[in-house]
């Protein structure tokens, strides 16, 4: 498929045969992709968002390699199994392997997580290839203390041995810094994943702003006070209060003043 409008030609039937509850995740990746297109978050084809198929197969949604994050939809979403094997491809397009190798990783290993969600932003980039990683200097960075892992650069993701070490280094935690190449959320729903990415985001962006001011002296909360955000930003870590739905609904009543394409 060489064009926008041939590839959303081929998808007219895919919500017929899916479930309902597949369908509505897929909207709500779509809408994730959509939302990374409207903040600049995209690195061309480069990254992925993937989000688990409710039911009993290991089944993920990822995006069609050779589209933009703009041109996500909910039928062209592909279908993936952990092994790799593709499902479900409305557009032929296939799947960025790297992509795979990563979310197949977190989505095999941590069912507790249902959406896992990739960036390769500038500022995101530029934090992980800092030795102190994310810095304690922000409301925005300190809600993340004590839950962002770390994994190492091991070149571009096409080894499938890395995913136990990926793994390993995940944990038990859901945001991850993968050094000197971008940012990793996860949630137990697409709407907390991108919740925590949106926050992670922009805490990058700011340590970033803070440190171009040369040599200013940066502040560094006393860590009592790190422990008490801490302590409070638990209630958002976990996805299950309904902060996450508020968050959501105002970014889909966002994106739909200029977007509704996403849901087709």
């Amino acid at each position: 498929m060489s064009s926008v409008t041939s590839i959303s030609s081929v998808s007219n039937n895919v919500r017929q045969r899916v479930t309902p509850e597949e369908w509505e995740v897929r909207v709500k990746l779509a809408a994730a992709y959509r939302l990374a297109a409207l903040y600049k978050w995209t690195d061309h084809i480069y990254t992925h968002f993937s989000a688990r198929v409710p039911g009993p197969d290991e089944h993920f949604l990822i995006n069609a390699f050779g589209l933009l994050f703009d041109e996500i939809s909910a039928s062209n979403l592909v279908k993936v199994d952990l092994d790799g094997t593709i499902v479900d491809d409305p557009t032929g397009l296939g799947i960025n392997y790297a992509g795979y190798v990563i979310h197949s990783a977190i989505h095999g290993a941590r069912h507790d997580l249902q959406a896992v969600l990739h960036t390769h932003t500038r500022d995101g980039i530029a934090v992980s290839a800092q030795k102190d990683g994310l810095l304690p200097i922000s409301q925005h960075s300190i809600g993340f203390s004590g839950r962002v892992a770390y994994h190492g650069y091991e070149g571009v993701a096409l080894d499938l041995d890395e995913r136990e070490r990926l793994v390993a280094d995940l944990g038990d935690k859901s945001v991850m810094i993968l050094r000197n190449h971008g940012l990793l959320t996860a949630g137990v729903s697409v709407e907390h994943a991108f919740q925590q990415l949106q926050q992670l985001e922009r805490a990058c962006n700011i340590q970033v702003a803070a440190q171009a001011a040369g040599n200013a002296e940066l502040i560094f909360p006393p860590a009592e006070v790190v422990q008490k955000v801490e302590q409070q930003a638990k209630v958002f870590a976990s996805g299950d209060g309904p902060g996450v739905a508020r968050h959501w609904n105002a970014l889909v009543r966002q994106l739909e003043r200029t977007d509704t394409d996403y849901k087709n």
